[in-house]
């Protein structure tokens, strides 16, 4: 390996050279604590900024070994080192170094929650960051003095101040430790609400409202939550002591209320209670089971092979929905597609928002099936089938509901939002349900999801082009898949981490497979051996985050050209 030494001189030849020259960098350079890798090298001063690598070993950056000695505790510790980077990087001030990206050092920025990344990890016997590096040029002619400035100045220094324990202050060793407690006690009523038999917990005081709609960020003066003291539970965490607040049970939870008092607030909140958030979010104790899936409509979609006809039957086109197929999906057999997608992918936990969903597919009304009977009807709404499918299914509801009452008569919990408050007015529902004549309409059935594997066909080996835009689409050899309605992906690196699972996927060198055993033995792989296993070594620019299981088997879903069968 070579030394820094050999760095410094190479970067001194090149000075005042074509900027293509830099290329010879590329290399790993053996420094006193530590190695610097230089994996890629831009093409071009505009171009994306070249990919350098931090290598330290564990006497060197001196994080204790309790905080990674499970997983959360160590995803938790690389999220806090990966913000304390980015802390150090806002204080510096590089300067422009030249011509475009010239100089400037950049690392994902991570948002509220708290993700699996390849940014930082940690090793059980060193620790590796990623970041990014314009390599400073005038035009297309290296900057020498400027480069040897980085090198041996700025990033010694960076690396200090951010991975290096002992240089940490006391004030953010002890943020540190509150995050990883905070972590064991998120850890810890997970845990509870399987042994319990819960659906989710949202904390007494938690802050549920963000900022605006393009910030994640508490909102000011928003009102603490205060739960209702009917489903008021205690838990007594690891750290901190007991901590109260509602317990929200398996079955079909309905929440109702006028608009604009906080229903889908709650919900959203709720929906984003699968990930764990950082202090000061105002939602680090809202905790929903993982497996928990957002389902809405969503016109145009693409489906691919889907058993939707639990919800559709008998159109009118003879059309088998029993293996579905469409480019331009309607509201009610998008909503279907995603409903029982959602459930192929192992979720127990489905939330809707009555504003999000096809009324068609929630409900008809006792005077439309009169006008329009059954027979005539290929539609069989939610409302008929959502007591089979907790019953028989075992399939827990978390529902807004702001006009459809009749979703009072199925329920086995209602909360009512008023003025931002939570109320329990389950047995209220009941007896207007009883004097509505709604008691008993829309009973468990016989049907309810069976499971039909998908099989995926054989993979198309090769080099396969793909980038991302934000957190809306997916770009897979020119085609866009569209997965801006998948709500639960909170950032763009997620994004970036569902790309390169679905190109994975879609040019492996395997035959047929069970479209979900072959994911699930993708995720075996990521627990056995890193996220960074599957990421590939060229991949052009960016720290790409670990999406869920449900993200994934959705993006596959929504990909056209990917070929399946329903078997």
């Amino acid at each position: 390996m070579k030394t820094g030494e050999d760095l410094r001189r190479s970067i001194a030849r090149l000075d005042h050279k074509s900027y293509g020259m830099y290329k010879s960098l590329t290399g790993s350079y053996q420094f006193k604590n530590y190695i610097l890798h230089i994996d890629h090298v831009q093409g071009d001063p505009f171009a994306s900024p070249s990919r350098l690598r931090f290598e330290l070993g564990q006497a060197v950056h001196g994080f204790p070994a309790s905080y990674q000695d499970r997983k959360q505790r160590r995803l938790t510790l690389e999220d806090m080192v990966l913000r304390q980077f980015q802390r150090q990087l806002r204080e510096l001030d590089a300067g422009r170094m030249g011509s475009g990206k010239s100089g400037r050092i950049s690392c994902c920025r991570p948002g509220q929650t708290i993700q699996e990344r390849i940014a930082v990890i940690f090793y059980r016997d060193r620790l590796e960051v990623r970041f990014e590096l314009g390599l400073p040029a005038r035009g297309r002619t290296i900057l020498a003095r400027e480069m040897t400035d980085l090198a041996f100045r700025l990033l010694p220094d960076l690396l200090e101040s951010s991975f290096i324990y002992g240089s940490w202050s006391a004030r953010d060793k002890k943020r540190l430790e509150e995050a990883v407690r905070l972590s064991d006690n998120q850890t810890f009523i997970r845990e509870e609400l399987r042994r319990r038999g819960l659906a989710a917990f949202v904390a007494d005081g938690a802050l549920l409202p963000r900022e605006s709609g393009v910030s994640d960020r508490p909102m000011r003066g928003a009102v603490p939550f205060s739960s209702p003291e009917s489903l008021r539970i205690s838990l007594d965490l690891p750290h901190g002591g007991p901590l109260t607040g509602m317990g929200i049970p398996e079955g079909i939870t309905v929440i109702a209320g006028g608009g604009y008092h906080g229903k889908s607030t709650l919900l959203k909140a709720l929906e984003q209670g699968v990930y764990n958030h950082i202090a000061g979010d105002g939602r680090e104790y809202v905790l929903t089971r993982d497996d928990a899936v957002k389902i809405r409509a969503e016109d145009g979609r693409s489906v691919n092979h889907t058993d939707i006809s639990l919800f559709i039957s008998n159109l009118p086109g003879g059309q088998d929905t029993r293996d579905f197929t469409t480019e331009n999906a309607s509201g009610s057999t998008s909503q279907a597609a995603n409903l029982i997608e959602a459930l192929e992918t192992g979720s127990r936990l489905l939330l809707l928002d009555e504003d999000t969903s096809a009324t068609n597919f929630m409900i008809r009304d006792q005077v439309m099936a009169r006008l329009v009977t059954d027979d005539q009807e290929p539609i069989c709404t939610l409302l008929r089938r959502i007591r089979g499918l907790r019953e028989k299914g075992g399939i827990s509801f978390i529902l807004v509901v702001g006009s459809s009452g009749d979703y009072l008569s199925v329920a086995d919990l209602v909360l009512q939002l008023d003025h931002y408050r939570v109320k329990d007015v389950t047995l209220a529902a009941r007896a207007i349900s009883d004097q509505s004549g709604l008691t008993g309409q829309y009973p468990a059935g016989e049907e309810t999801y069976r499971e039909r594997p998908r099989i995926l066909a054989a993979g198309r080996p090769g080099r396969t082009k793909c980038k991302t835009s934000g957190t809306d689409s997916v770009i897979i050899d020119r085609e866009v898949i569209d997965v801006r309605y998948l709500e639960q992906l909170t950032e763009p690196e997620q994004t970036v981490g569902l790309t390169y699972l679905t190109a994975l996927i879609y040019a492996r060198k395997t035959g047929p497979e069970n479209l979900k055993a072959l994911v699930d033995r993708l995720y075996d792989r990521i627990e056995k051996e890193g996220f960074l296993s599957v990421v590939p070594p060229n991949y052009p620019g960016g720290q790409p985050a670990l999406p869920r299981k449900a993200e994934l088997m959705a993006c596959l879903s929504r990909f056209r050209i990917l070929k399946m069968k329903t078997v």
